[in-house]
């Protein structure tokens, strides 16, 4: 009995250490960023565009051209992804092939992003003749999420009780009264958590749009779905590597971060209230 409380209480030490170190490597690495690019943040730096090879005015090219994809991205993504989810879980015939489905899925969802990036080149780009823009840049970014959506949509499905799909059926309900009434709106929770992790991620990639839809350099916002775009993650990535001038265009790279960590974090603050709303509103 004492030894199982010991190795329960070392645990239960243990992890809580653990989820300390995380919050702490947390705290410092957003203490940091903001420490070292909160002192660009103005109003200036926001909505103006930036001059003078890059080492003055703003970034507002670049924060129109990211929330552009961000958007666009996900609207492709989330329908696709949850409608995937729904025919793996509940109509997919035979077991082998989704299995076969699923596998892939796992594989793509571990690929890295310059693979997708370069796939994104090859069919978006080079061959359906969409060049290096807007439209690229979204649809390769979709195919980036998706694995990672699907396989959430999935397990947010499974986690559905049983009995609420049964239920269903015996009052009379069709197989697609079901899962449009009863199964995705229960899982709407899990699923928008799916949201949030993708939203972050395909703000945040660099490699997927640096063939397909980023720029280095423009003055102008897009005015079309063919047209190039900059794009935050990448302005830091050419402010950091390729600028000439690292004295004034480093601090510019950091306070493009915390723009980029707060529309990201914006984002996800939205879809966690909607989640913890929907959530209050259960009754089992």
């Amino acid at each position: 009995m004492n030894k199982r409380k010991f190795y329960n209480g070392s645990g239960v030490t243990i992890l809580t250490i653990l989820v300390g170190v995380t919050i702490l490597a947390l705290a410092i690495f957003l203490i940091r960023i903001f420490y070292l690019g909160g002192s660009a943040l103005s109003w200036e730096f926001i909505f103006t565009a930036p001059r003078n090879a890059m080492q003055e005015g703003g970034i507002f090219p670049a924060l129109v051209g990211t929330f552009w994809l961000t958007v666009m991205a996900m609207c492709i993504t989330i329908p696709l992804g949850i409608l995937t989810a729904i025919f793996l879980t509940h109509y997919g015939k035979p077991r082998w092939l989704v299995k076969i489905v699923q596998t892939a899925i796992d594989t793509l969802a571990g690929t890295p992003s310059i693979i997708f990036g370069l796939f994104g080149m090859a069919i978006f780009v080079n061959l359906l003749g969409f060049n290096v823009s807007l439209i690229s840049g979204a649809l390769t970014l979709a195919v980036l999420a998706l694995p990672v959506f699907i396989n959430t949509c999935i397990e947010a499905i499974k986690s559905v009780p049983s009995d609420f799909f049964e239920a269903s059926l015996a009052l009379g309900a069709t197989k697609r009264q079901t899962i449009s009434r009863i199964v995705i709106p229960t899982a709407l929770p899990n699923i928008l958590t799916g949201i949030i992790i993708c939203i972050g991620r395909v703000a945040g990639e660099t490699a997927p749009i640096m063939f397909t839809a980023a720029t280095f350099y423009t003055r102008r916002l897009p005015n079309s779905l063919g047209d190039d775009v900059m794009a935050l993650p990448y302005h830091i990535y050419a402010l950091m590597t390729e600028g000439t001038h690292p004295e004034t265009q480093i601090p510019i790279a950091y306070g493009t971060a915390v723009v980029l960590l707060l529309m990201v974090l914006s984002i996800s603050a939205v879809a966690v209230i909607m989640r913890s709303s929907i959530r209050r509103k259960r009754k089992w």
